[in-house]
C-alpha cells in the first residue's frame, strides 16, 4: 500500500468550493394590462326589453301614507312579480332602495319643487340620480329655463358621461323632436296636460304620442292619465314603445278619492 502524502491530502481538504452557478434571473412579470375604458352608453338593450311593455311609476305625492321608502319597494315588488318590464321611481333614496330589491331597470327622477322645471331639474339632480343606480334618468325636457342655467344637452352629457341613458319628458311635439336631437335616449309625453298651453285631457295624450313616433327614431314613451288597460294598449298601437302607468296601480290614495267622488255624483 503507498502512504498518502499529508501535504497533497492537506492541500486537497484546502482547496475552494466551486462557486455555486448563479440562479437564473426571473423573467419579469407582465405588467397588468389597463381597465378597459367604457364604451359609449347604448340604449338598445334597455329599449329591446321594453318594447311594447308595461312601466310602472312607483311614487306618492308629498303628505300620501304611501310616501315612505319601504312601502315603495314593496309596491316596486308587487308590479314585478305581476309581470311589469320597469319602474320608474322618484328620489335617490328611494332609486337606491329599489334597485337593490327588483332585478328590473329603474327608471329614476328626482322632483325637486312643484313649479316650473320640477323634475330632475338641474344636472346636480340627474346625477344624484344616475348615482343611485338608476339605468335611465327621466327629466324635464321642455323649453322652460332650468334652474341651474343648464341646457337639456348638457344634462344629457353629464348623464351619459355617469353611465346611465336619459328619459326626455316633455310637452309637445316640438319639445320632443328637440330632446331627441340632443341626445335623449327615450322621450316620454309626461308633461302633456301638465304645462301652461298644451290641452288639458283626462285621458293620454294619444295624438302626440303618435306624432311624435312618425317624428323621431328614438323610442316614445306614452305617459300621463293612462288610466285603463285599453288605454295602454291603444298608445302601443298608436306608435308608443312603451307605456307608464302610475296612478291607475299604485295610488290607493287618489283611486279611493276617485271613487268617493263618483259615488257622490250619482
Amino acid at each position: 500500500m503507498t502512504a498518502q502524502d499529508p501535504t497533497a491530502a492537506q492541500e486537497a481538504t484546502d482547496a475552494p468550493s466551486p462557486a455555486p452557478e448563479p440562479s437564473p434571473t426571473p423573467e419579469p412579470s407582465p405588467a397588468p394590462e389597463p381597465s378597459p375604458t367604457p364604451g359609449p352608453v347604448s340604449a338598445q338593450e334597455p329599449a329591446d326589453s321594453l318594447r311594447g311593455r308595461l312601466i310602472v311609476s312607483c311614487q306618492a305625492p308629498p303628505g300620501d301614507p304611501m310616501r315612505e321608502t319601504g312601502t315603495l319597494v314593496r309596491l316596486a315588488r308587487s308590479a314585478a312579480a305581476g309581470g311589469g318590464a320597469a319602474i320608474r321611481a322618484n328620489e335617490p333614496e328611494v332609486v337606491a332602495a329599489i334597485v337593490a330589491a327588483v332585478d328590473l331597470p329603474v327608471i329614476g327622477l328626482w322632483k325637486d319643487g312643484d313649479e316650473g322645471v320640477y323634475i330632475t331639474p338641474t344636472v346636480r339632480h340627474a346625477l344624484a340620480v344616475a348615482g343611485a343606480g338608476a339605468a335611465v334618468v327621466a327629466a324635464d325636457a321642455t323649453d322652460r329655463p332650468r334652474p341651474d342655467g343648464s341646457s337639456f344637452a348638457e344634462l344629457v352629457t353629464a348623464v351619459h358621461g355617469a353611465g346611465a341613458l336619459v328619459m326626455a319628458d316633455v310637452a309637445t311635439l316640438a319639445e320632443g323632436v328637440a330632446a331627441a336631437a340632443q341626445g335623449a335616449d327615450f322621450v316620454s309625453t309626461t308633461l302633456s296636460g301638465y304645462v301652461p298651453g298644451t290641452p288639458e285631457q283626462t285621458g293620454p295624450d294619444l295624438d302626440l304620442v303618435a306624432a311624435l313616433a312618425a317624428a323621431i327614431d328614438v323610442p316614445v314613451v306614452a305617459e300621463g292619465r293612462v288610466n285603463t288597460p285599453e288605454e295602454a294598449a291603444e298608445a302601443l298601437a298608436r306608435g308608443a314603445h312603451s307605456v307608464v302607468v302610475g296612478t291607475a296601480i299604485t295610488a290607493p290614495t287618489a283611486l279611493t278619492a276617485r271613487f268617493v267622488a263618483g259615488i257622490a255624483r250619482s
